[in-house]
């Protein structure tokens, strides 16, 4: 009999996945912060004999290297892949005893990256379950751009080709079980539920319903940009990255916050974005540890720039630094918790700027009050309908683009708040007078604001 964990990482939007039977297991692309696998594994009372990375990663730091060294587990990564360490090389129908009765099966899907492979779990020599990375997801694909911009339309064929494989070779009651698909922005286009099987895909996945040409025509102009970090973990993952360290920060008085933020680091603060508003360091920046902490720190701040975090409890900064850790930022340069007021030095204030709604923005242009208006969204949210007359800057370049900002009260919103919550901290430790408004777009019609819809 066979059994397969999952460990989900809804920061990142991703998956990684303990399988095996009654003495051995296989951890399908395992993440840095690897003691949860090991504990996965001791509650199943089963040793780790295999760790399988389906591709090179470029949107975490892997713990496959660590972990294999670890458990001494064979350390299972595509032969085609360019590694600079010792490892165990796969190759398409490569079948791997797991344990009694259970094998896993290579099998090469190029298409997210030249090299990637997916792995059959397979029983008595039926498939059970699908390990399918970043090729078949659910009700998308993993997208093809991440390696080389020449070779986009090569690999977006060739992905296309490895679903038709997969449908091909497993039958329809078959789990597919991506690493990717849960937010994460090495998907295509963002996934909608959390399982599926091959049947499903069969007949919802336009890899698997559309002729290669309108596929491939259709995803290339849906792709929007990469966070760009990812620029920096693939050549982590090929070099072979270094164990994690999780040992808590040093720890910051106000003194030590200001000195940082005069020398030019970033001070981050953890805590809700209803909290930031009512008071925060000034200088400071907002994302909260409950949203996507990893993907948007990651992407905006300059990489190898010093962190500082500021959060309401110990266990706070220690979730925070595990999941930043996953995309490689490893050791902030020092943390405080507590009381808000204690962070600035006596004599100080706290700083704080109002939160609204968008039936307050329309009262505030129906009294014909001159506000400027700031999108933060995507491109792809843009599209499908704006507030007339506003500024569009998608978040991940505000940093960079904050003098293009029109002078006037900013009034700064996304499709939810917590996006508008980042980009209002960046506004305001600009020096910039900010409303964070904390509404989803929905409201801006309820509220009569004229939306535009191209």
């Amino acid at each position: 009999m066979f059994f397969v964990d999952t460990l989900e990482f809804e920061g990142l939007g991703n998956r990684s996945y303990l399988a095996g039977g009654a003495r051995r297991a296989v951890v399908i692309d395992p993440p840095r912060d690897i003691d949860q696998v090991i504990a996965a594994a001791a509650r199943r009372g089963v040793r780790i004999a295999y760790v399988a990375e389906t591709h090179v990663h470029n949107d975490y730091v892997t713990g496959g290297l660590e972990l294999a060294r670890v458990t001494g587990a064979a350390y299972l990564v595509p032969a085609a892949a360019d590694v600079s360490y010792t490892r165990t090389s796969v190759a398409d129908g490569d079948a791997i005893g797991v344990d009694e009765l259970l094998e896993l099966r290579a099998v090469a899907t190029p298409g997210h990256t030249p090299h990637h492979t997916s792995y059959v779990l397979e029983e008595n020599g039926r498939g059970v379950a699908a390990f399918t990375g970043g090729s078949l997801l659910i009700g998308t694909v993993g997208r093809p751009d991440l390696v080389e911009p020449r070779l986009t339309e090569q690999l977006a064929r060739a992905q296309h080709a490895s679903v038709h494989r997969l449908a091909d070779e497993l039958d329809d009651e078959v789990p597919v079980l991506p690493t990717h698909g849960f937010g994460s922005f090495c998907s295509s286009s963002q996934a909608e539920g959390d399982a599926t099987t091959i049947g499903k895909e069969r007949t919802t996945n336009d890899a698997l319903t559309l002729d290669v040409d309108t596929f491939v025509a259709q995803m290339l102009a849906g792709l929007e940009e990469a966070p760009a970090y990812y620029a920096h973990m693939g050549p982590t993952n090929a070099a072979g990255p270094a164990p994690v360290d999780l040992t808590a920060p040093e720890p910051a008085d106000a003194a030590q916050i200001a000195k940082r933020l005069a020398a030019g680091e970033w001070v981050v603060d953890l805590r809700s974005r209803v909290a930031f508003a009512d008071g925060h360091v000034a200088g400071s920046f907002n994302f909260e540890g409950e949203g996507k902490l990893a993907t948007y720190l990651a992407w905006l701040i300059p990489w190898g720039k010093p962190v500082t975090l500021l959060a309401d409890t110990p266990g706070q900064i220690a979730e925070a630094q595990r999941e930043l850790a996953r995309v490689g930022i490893d050791r902030p340069a020092a943390a405080a918790t507590g009381d808000p007021a204690a962070w600035v030095r006596e004599g100080e204030q706290l700083a704080s700027f109002p939160r609204a709604r968008f039936a307050d923005l329309a009262r505030v242009r129906e009294r014909g009050e001159p506000v400027v208006v700031l999108d933060v969204r995507r491109d792809s949210e843009r599209a499908n309908g704006f507030v007339e007359g506003s500024v569009h800057i998608p978040i991940h370049e505000l940093h960079g683009r904050i003098g293009e900002v029109r002078p006037g009260t900013v009034w700064v919103h996304c499709a939810g708040g917590m996006r508008a919550a980042i980009a209002a901290s960046l506004l305001d430790a600009a020096g910039r007078d900010v409303v964070a408004v904390d509404d989803g777009f929905d409201a801006a019609v309820d509220a009569h604001l004229t939306v535009t819809r191209p």
